[in-house]
């Protein structure tokens, strides 16, 4: 009892505490979310300095601001403004530093040996810290220009002051200097600041900052011309000017032009070039000389204090970090078109061509296949599904067919249900449960037949399934045939999507990949095999969740064609809630990435299973691995553009990736002889379903990274006909007695063998002997020899144990003796 409360104590405990892998996986996408906040933050779009804006009340703006200079200062309460001595001009440069034209303004203003105040974006200082300092260092100013060039009216009081405090740390960072200017964008000159403006002009200067407009404005951003630029920003007759420049924002050739012809011209006319602080020192020397008082002079580029540089630090490198990302989503994006492109290419022509071959009247594998079939049946509390699974089996129109049920444990009644049907092809067999693999290689050892049909549980077969199925036997170069899966129950959403899914993911890619003789995996729902081309790679792995994609793998690297085949068809009952889509996907994609990993060594390889290693691999790995995994960035770049990009460039991309997506899904559906009608679902799929797939690819491969072991789950079903009546349904069974253990069936401990193929794969095979005791038998057993329903692995829990490959030969004789 203590025991029990003990681990469920523990069971609590996993599903309030999450596990690792989640609690990493939670702060990627933190992490990542976060990262693509702050570069949207510093990549705000801005097109040219200046918009025209209707100006609104001024009553509130003192005359002496509106009718004064451009430099204005509230600080400390006071309210004045400023101006350039007569035939003084202090160039200003805003939007930059740009690599490409600041260099050539400094250069232009260094040959002329002038100065000039350059307004400087944050976010653009903290991506060209070097050439910020270049800046400074050639005896030149900077001023703020916020962060990210906002429009200040229309954010709040906090956001303007960190727009204007993150550009001062991003100075601090790069040139080790502070500065008292500011300029907001899209400001113009002190006659048109409004009341509105005029708050934000005193909230600056209660926080220290002088607010620099400008008397002439060169609208250079408008880029009218040489001639016209110098005459815009020549000031009237001999007045001093604060005159606007760009050195960033757009193709400043223009303005690098003017500023050649400029300078030198007004030095002519006896004008000096200072910034706007100098300026600002001789109007206040000046204005000593005249009141016979000394006044203080202001600054130019104060050092900055030291916690100002390690706040500016963090700071350049959060702005690298992003900007390093977004390049990197970019490039994915790249990677992710291409592949798309080239996959739905290679689909379309050699899906294509194997449709036409089939559809040929001439096409045939060969003489009508007639030889007897084993179909085995592994199952594990399938009581919803067996009969009607095991009716459509058993009932098939071949000649002869054989249907083994090995029932694995079940807690259900499941072998007794398939008992209870009383058909006189069909054989249950109960082993100890030890997983589908052991199952499977328990039926393919005790079969009568030399070809084998596997099955899912909750499968059914049409009445001509298992003879199109093993038809392309006919050739004696095939060792295995992929049958055609179908979504039985499509009623609801979840198992509409994937009965698009199946008809497009699995049965279009099959073709492609019978076409480049690389088929991946048989399915477990329906697959037929031959014995001997089972025995020579060891029968059916347990080393993998994926022994289905494990086996095919195996099959191909010892040579043997692997096909598909579209006439044998087979209804399978999928998950109908988004958890159980989860756990069976997450399972496949696991157990997928486990068999590339366990058949890598076939890149290497020569021969066949060098083909397979250097064609098969690779397309698995980038088209069923890579591309899922790397998908979401199309998603991410749609949401990144609807919010920060051109809305209609965004939505027209996505549109056009749609349309191709659903063509795709068309041909594919026509190829089936499918209804077109549930593609309507196809773009609701592209916002929900995928994003699901998404996730199950990305813990899948941190899965598999961290080593970690999955556990095989038991999905729910419901069954694709109706159920049986309560009166009818035997009673639940307990644990099957546990039979002595053996390594293969037949026993084979004292037979040494030889394992020469390079895919062979450690498979399990413990069954008990085909007789054993009755339910009746078992309740006479001591209580501590059941277990209870509790104590018992989910749906088999991982395959494991076995110490040997299920060896065939002789398996017919022995099976038909008993």
């Amino acid at each position: 009892m203590t025991t029990r409360r003990n681990r469920n104590r523990s069971r609590s405990r996993r599903r309030i505490l999450p596990r690792p892998r989640v609690m990493l996986g939670t702060l990627l996408i933190s992490l990542f979310v976060g990262v693509l906040i702050v570069q949207a933050y510093i990549n705000s779009e801005f097109t040219g300095d200046h918009v025209e804006t209707e100006v609104g009340d001024q009553a509130g703006v003192p005359i002496t601001i509106r009718g004064g200079g451009p430099v204005i200062n509230t600080t400390g309460g006071q309210e004045s403004s400023s101006r350039m001595p007569a035939r003084t001009i202090a160039l200003t440069f805003d939007d930059g530093p740009d690599p490409t034209w600041t260099p050539k303004i400094l250069d232009v203003l260094e040959q002329n040996d002038a100065h000039g105040t350059f307004f400087v974006v944050g976010s653009e200082v903290a991506r060209h810290p070097d050439l910020t300092k270049r800046i400074t260092d050639r005896g030149n100013e900077l001023g703020l220009h916020t962060f990210t060039h906002p429009n200040l009216q229309r954010l709040a009081p906090w956001r303007r002051s960190l727009e204007l405090s993150q550009t001062q740390v991003a100075i601090a960072r790069a040139a080790n200097v502070r500065t008292n200017l500011a300029r907001f964008p899209y400001s113009s000159k002190p006659q048109a600041i409004d009341d509105v403006n005029w708050k934000i002009v005193k909230q600056a200067g209660a926080e220290g900052y002088l607010v620099v407009v400008n008397d002439m404005d060169s609208e250079d951003w408008q880029r009218p011309g040489v001639g016209q630029i110098v005459r815009n920003a020549t000031p009237p007759e001999d007045t001093g000017a604060v005159i606007l420049f760009h050195d960033a924002g757009g193709d400043r050739s223009q303005t690098v032009a003017a500023l050649k012809v400029f300078i030198p011209m007004m030095r002519a006319r006896g004008y000096t070039f200072t910034t706007v602080t100098e300026g600002m020192n001789r109007a206040i020397a000046q204005q000593g000389k005249e009141s016979a008082q000394a006044l203080p002079l202001l600054p130019v580029n104060p050092p900055a204090e030291s916690t100002d540089r390690w706040r500016g630090s963090a700071l350049l490198w959060t702005v690298r970090f992003a900007d390093g990302l977004v390049w990197v989503i970019a490039g994915l994006f790249l990677i992710v078109g291409l592949l798309t492109v080239v996959r739905t290419v290679l689909l379309l022509l050699l899906a294509t061509r194997h449709a036409r071959q089939r559809r040929k009247k001439t096409f045939t594998w060969g003489p009508p296949v007639t030889e007897p079939v084993s179909v085995i049946v592994p199952a594990y509390n399938e009581k919803e599904g067996i009969e009607a699974a095991v009716r459509s089996l058993a009932g098939g129109d071949y000649p002869a067919i054989e249907v083994v049920v090995v029932d694995d444990g079940s807690t259900d009644g499941t072998a007794v249900l398939v008992e209870r049907l009383g058909l006189p092809n069909v054989r249950v067999i109960r082993v100890p449960n030890g997983g589908k693999a052991n199952a499977l290689n328990t039926g393919i050892a005790l079969a009568r037949h030399d070809l084998i049909v596997t099955v899912d549980g909750d499968t059914i077969f049409e009445p001509d399934s298992i003879r199109m199925l093993v038809q392309p036997f006919a050739s004696p170069a095939v060792g295995a045939v992929a049958g055609n899966v179908k979504v039985g129950n499509r009623e609801k959403l979840v198992s509409a999507w994937q009965h698009i899914e199946y008809v497009i993911g699995f049965n279009l890619d099959r073709r492609l990949y019978e076409v480049l003789n690389c088929m991946p995996t048989v399915p477990g729902a329906i697959g037929a095999f031959r014995r001997t081309a089972l025995a020579e790679v060891g029968g059916i792995s347990d080393e993998t969740l994926a022994e289905d994609t494990d086996v095919t793998m195996a099959l191909c690297r010892a040579g043997w064609r692997v096909v598909y085949e579209e006439r044998a068809k087979a209804w399978t009952e999928a998950p109908t809630t988004l958890e159980q889509l989860y756990r069976q996907r997450y399972r496949w994609s696991y157990g997928t990435m486990q068999a590339m990993w366990k058949h890598r060594k076939a890149l290497t390889d020569s021969g066949d299973s060098g083909r397979f290693g250097r064609v098969g691999l690779p397309f698995l790995a980038l088209f069923g691995v890579a591309l899922p995994l790397l998908a979401p960035v199309v998603d991410i770049m749609l949401l990144y553009g609807l919010v920060f990009w051109e809305l209609q460039a965004t939505v027209t991309a996505w549109l056009a990736m749609l349309a191709l997506q659903l063509f795709t899904a068309a041909v594919a559906f026509r190829f089936d002889r499918e209804s077109l009608r549930p593609l309507w679902r196809l773009p609701l799929q592209q916002f929900a379903y995928r994003q699901l797939m998404y996730l199950v690819l990305i813990q899948s491969a941190m899965t598999a990274m961290t080593g970690a072991r999955l556990r095989w789950h038991k999905l729910h079903r419901a069954g694709l006909t109706r159920s049986v009546p309560d009166s009818e349904r035997p009673v639940i069974l307990p644990q099957q007695s546990i039979a002595p253990a053996v390594d293969t069936w037949p026993p084979s401990r004292d037979q040494a063998r030889t394992v020469t193929h390079p895919a062979s794969g450690r498979a399990t095979a413990r069954p008990p002997v085909p007789a054993q005791g009755s339910p009746a038998q078992d309740r006479d057993l001591p209580q501590d020899r059941i277990l209870d329903p509790e104590e018992l692995p989910s749906a088999g829990s991982p395959p494991g144990g076995g110490s040997g490959p299920v060896y065939t030969n002789g398996a017919q004789e022995v099976s038909r003796g008993s």
